[in-house]
């Protein structure tokens, strides 16, 4: 069991009098992440381009009693990452904690279908071929996921380190996936090569920074029950949805609040620096 959940369990508040920004709040991991870190004690900014996402946020939030400032923000523009840092500072003093959640994942039907297909390949006896998503892929495809995934998660980071190493604290999580160090998404290749990317920078800025009390940290996930992935797996059918299962031993998606209590353990006190934290479900060990 680790200290953050034990902490809440005998009532106490692991991170109160720090301030963390959550970046991408929608349903799903983002919201709660959020929400895990103003139970734990923390005021907490959230940004997300979906004005009705961060209105919903907040309002979780602010029932944990905690505060909340709700920015519209859309990462991939650096001007709006300068601005929006620049509002937590005058909100809050400071920043103690952030959270790189935002992200484009690959949810819409081309995707699906690419899915599908993986899938496939992958649980069924077939003969070995090339499944051709690479060769599809158009510049714009692949250029989106990383003006969001990746310059947007180092526009955030480096407004961050502005703030956390003058003060000699900060605990930066950046969410990369499965996908970045495994195959298991080889059907979105713009979107594994992002989530590597996100890992290699953060071992890099990991062990940059350390020396100023400052912690980089990767939380990997695996499947995540979030609304969109339900979605999926409800219109995919009972076939496609057992080959999914045959990949991931525990038979199972991790809930979102399952992947938000790690991140609160990476948030508070550790001796974890430059690590990828993967909680996968068995599904890569």
């Amino acid at each position: 069991m680790n200290s953050a959940i034990e902490q809440f369990r005998t009532g106490t508040r692991p991170l109160e009098n720090r301030v963390a920004l959550v970046t991408g709040v929608g349903p799903g991991l983002g919201r709660a992440c959020a929400v895990a870190l103003a139970q734990a004690g923390a005021d907490v900014a959230i940004c997300d381009v979906d004005s009705a996402a961060l209105e919903a946020t907040s309002a979780a939030v602010v029932e944990q009693g905690a505060q909340s400032l709700a920015i519209r923000c859309d990462v991939s523009s650096s001007s709006d990452v300068t601005d929006m840092f620049s509002q937590v500072a005058g909100h809050f003093g400071t920043l103690h904690i952030l959270v790189n959640n935002a992200a484009l994942t690959p949810n819409g039907p081309e995707d699906t279908e690419r899915r599908n297909r993986h899938y496939a390949y992958l649980t069924t006896s077939v003969p070995r071929q090339s499944l051709s998503f690479t060769s599809s892929m158009s510049d714009g495809d692949w250029h989106r996921y990383w003006d969001v995934n990746v310059h947007g998660l180092f526009y955030c980071t480096r407004e961050a380190l502005r703030l956390m190493e003058p003060q000699r604290y900060g605990r930066i999580i950046n969410v990369a996936s499965i996908a970045g160090f495994s195959a298991m998404s080889a059907h979105s290749p713009h979107y594994s090569a992002t989530k590597g990317a996100v890992i290699a920078f953060s071992k890099s800025v990991a062990a940059e920074v350390a020396g100023a009390n400052v912690y980089v940290n990767v939380l990997a996930p695996g499947g995540v029950a979030t609304p969109e992935f339900n979605t999926y797996l409800a219109s995919a059918g009972e076939e496609a949805r057992n080959r999914l299962w045959q990949m991931v031993p525990s038979g199972r998606l991790g809930t979102p609040e399952e992947y938000a209590s790690t991140v609160v353990h990476l948030a508070g006190d550790h001796y974890l620096v430059g690590q990828v934290v993967s909680p996968n479900g068995g599904a890569v060990v």
